[in-house]
């Protein structure tokens, strides 16, 4: 462990990293949102899901710094009194759960499925990239809707409660199958450059089984590019968790992610109360930036046209 940490701190990533003021200045931001979002029950003044903390009477107070303000609620409270600033670190974690859940997800579909496509080539290739065209003919809403009537159906429309329950797993499912194929895509163009290398040409010539190729030579040199699509693939789940519960198709009300956050808020912005949408809809634009930000740092740092040692 000793020589791996002393491996890491001599490092050209470590050097690279600590020279670009942007790239630490992101991972700063995005450490301190994590943190906070893992610490909710701490980190937060108020508890959302415990229904003593929640007057109906509160609902829609304003920030502290205004007139009509409480010093109880820094950022005023939403539709159902609930405490905003408590709400958004609440709604941050459940936001940041789908989008690692949806991104594992792409990630693992997209690597088995472009690792076979890629080595076994022929009528295999053509099947699985034809299946992912498909898929790509199917937006994120699309799967959404056929998703949501498939719980119906499974679940019935009185289960409401055992609805609620299965949010976060169902849009982990519907994100992670929505966009797969770009995941895919990188893996496979990868695989076609790596399996005509010698390396892969000894390993079959020693009989090693195809599988074993695949998954212990050729995919270690292919996961750069899929690093480098899943730091962006996790800002992209979290937006399109956001879009779907603006749309209805997401977060239930009583469970608050930063999308149902500004969904709820929205229908309220032109009677004045602007904070229930304002304030998160800030935080996810910070949070989608500085995953973005990260993800083009290490996106250049990996690309060695553009990062030489010397």
């Amino acid at each position: 462990m000793t020589v791996s940490w002393k491996a890491f701190k001599d490092s050209w990533f470590l050097y690279r990293f600590l020279r670009d003021p942007v790239a630490m200045g992101c991972a700063l931001v995005l450490f301190f949102l994590c943190a906070v979002a893992l610490l909710a029950p701490v980190a937060a003044p108020h508890d959302v899901y415990d229904a003593i903390n929640i007057d109906v009477l509160d609902a829609r107070t304003p920030p502290a710094w205004t007139a009509e303000g409480s010093s109880n609620f820094l950022l005023g409270t939403d539709q159902q009194g609930r405490d905003l600033l408590s709400a958004m670190i609440y709604g941050m974690r459940t936001s940041l759960i789908i989008g690692l859940g949806a991104t594992m997800l792409q990630c693992l579909i997209g690597v088995v499925l472009g690792l076979t496509a890629g080595y076994a080539g022929g009528k295999t290739d053509a099947f699985l990239m034809r299946m992912a065209d498909v898929q790509l003919s199917f937006s994120t809403l699309m799967v959404a809707i056929i998703i949501s009537v498939l719980v119906d159906v499974l679940l019935g429309r009185h289960s409401l409660a055992l609805r609620e329950q299965m949010a976060v797993p169902i849009l982990v499912l519907v994100i992670g199958l929505a966009e797969w194929p770009q995941v895919a895509r990188t893996v496979r163009a990868s695989v076609l450059a790596e399996k005509r290398k010698e390396y892969v040409e000894a390993a079959r010539v020693i009989g090693l089984s195809p599988l074993r190729i695949m998954f212990r030579h050729i995919l270690p040199n292919t996961l750069s590019p899929v690093l480098v699509i899943a730091t962006v693939q996790v800002a992209g789940a979290i937006m399109s968790e956001a879009a779907l519960s603006f749309l209805g198709l997401g977060m239930p009300v009583t469970r608050p992610s930063l999308g149902s956050l500004i969904k709820t808020g929205f229908e309220y912005i032109f009677s004045g109360a602007w904070w229930i949408t304002a304030f998160p809809g800030v935080l996810l634009v910070v949070l989608i930036l500085v995953i973005n930000l990260l993800g083009d740092w290490l996106r250049d740092f990996l690309n060695p046209k553009l990062y030489k040692k010397g």
